[in-house]
């Protein structure tokens, strides 16, 4: 028997897009010139880059001169953020982030530390919200940059960045933001949110991997991150990947033409799967503002079941996400975002994320509900927590 796989893991990455491809070949096929290079061969795949990048500035309500294209988000936060602290040393040598952060940017603070920049970490609400009075207090005189995820990669919370951005232009702070989950997702004009960085990651809306984009304001010194040659205005050095910068550019072409069309689509069933799981399964909690969220977005926990098995036991049922547990990775501690909200241990490694896309159809989600609550069921069962709770014998834990 064929069982149909269903794809609920779209925050990790996305499908390329049949258009996305056909407007990558060419520049392998026959446009595969160096768009550095001063004869028409190479001319050509410079004018394709420069197409790409205004069209993609066009995008983000912005000039072409302010996006610049990088490998990755990753690598988009790193730039942002290091770079940015040594240019400024001199005014100070203190950053400000939150304690629900991809790793990309809580590991690149870490890596600040260990060269005697100071951190401050922002805690959040049970919700993953940032309290932008406690983020007023945080910012100091010597405080150079602060940098906020937009749309949480786990638990989907989506921040009041032009509210935050606010706070930082009045106290002269430069505010980046991680948008890797809302770029090609929702609309974003960086001049409206009025932030100094934006960081991009094409593989999570339709583009293939390895290609991103940071936005850098205009009149920012920030330092270079790569050294070698004139390439991205002397800032980033190396032959650009055209191929791949062109599939980017397609792909938010395509998110942008359709926004509207896919965020309704997801949004109402992202609110069937959650209604259903909260009203059908005990003892689960969803983790993330209710509606302050990212439209694709489901994040879960289960209480009395280990997301490891959960998420392999799905599997087994065509069902294909990620858990808010690290065990995965090797690491016996669970979601570090999951922590920063208040959940419990044992609860936190319950959790099971589910991201949706355009494709999903109200079948895969009924059929998806189907499937947790028979294997929630079934690992019930083998739970001696669970069985010593249905005794009498341990309390619920106190959650939310």
């Amino acid at each position: 028997m064929t069982i149909k796989t269903i794809y609920l893991d779209n925050a990790a990455t996305t499908a390329v897009a049949p258009e996305v491809i056909q407007e990558m070949l060419p520049y392998f096929e026959t446009l595969w010139g160096n768009p550095s290079s001063l004869y028409a061969f190479g001319q050509q795949t410079r004018s394709a880059l420069a197409d790409a990048r205004n069209r993609i500035a066009t995008h983000l309500g912005t000039s072409d001169q302010n996006i610049y294209f990088t490998a990755s988000g990753t690598e988009a936060n790193n730039w942002a953020i290091k770079e940015t602290m040594f240019a400024y040393q001199n005014k100070g040598r203190h950053f400000v982030t939150t304690a629900i952060e991809h790793h990309a940017t809580s590991h690149s603070a870490a890596w600040l530390q260990k060269r005697g920049y100071e951190v401050t970490f922002l805690k959040v609400d049970k919700d993953g919200l940032v309290d932008p009075e406690e983020f007023r207090a945080a910012l100091r005189p010597d405080t150079v940059l602060a940098s906020i995820i937009y749309g949480n990669n786990e638990i989907g919370t989506v921040q009041p960045i032009k509210e935050l951005a606010a706070i930082a232009r009045e106290n002269k702070v430069l505010l980046h933001t991680d948008a890797v989950q809302v770029v090609g997702h929702m609309p974003v004009d960086v001049e409206d949110l009025g932030v100094d960085f934006l960081s991009a990651s094409g593989h999570k809306f339709n583009a293939p991997k390895g290609v991103g984009f940071l936005y850098i304001r205009k009149g920012i010194k920030t330092k270079g991150l790569l050294d070698g040659g004139a390439q991205e205005r002397k800032r980033r050095a190396g032959t650009e990947n055209v191929p791949y910068i062109m599939g980017m550019a397609k792909a938010l072409d395509l998110s942008v033409a359709n926004m509207h069309e896919r965020t309704a689509h997801e949004m109402k069933l992202r609110d069937r799967l959650i209604n259903r799981l909260l009203s059908e399964v005990e003892h689960c909690y969803l983790n993330g503002h209710r509606t302050q969220r990212l439209a694709s977005n489901v994040n879960i926990s289960f209480e009395f079941v280990e997301g490891e098995s959960l998420l392999l036991m799905l599997e087994q049922r065509g069902i294909l996400a990620s858990s808010g547990s690290a065990c995965a990775s090797g690491s016996l501690d669970p979601s570090h975002v999951l922590l920063a909200i208040g959940l419990p241990h044992e609860i936190a490694h319950g959790s099971l994320r589910l991201t949706l896309s355009h494709e999903t159809s109200i079948e895969d989600i009924d059929y998806t509900v189907r499937a947790i609550k028979e294997v929630v069921a079934q690992l019930r069962r083998m739970s001696p927590l669970y069985e010593d709770f249905m005794a009498g014998r341990k309390a619920l834990s106190a959650v939310k």
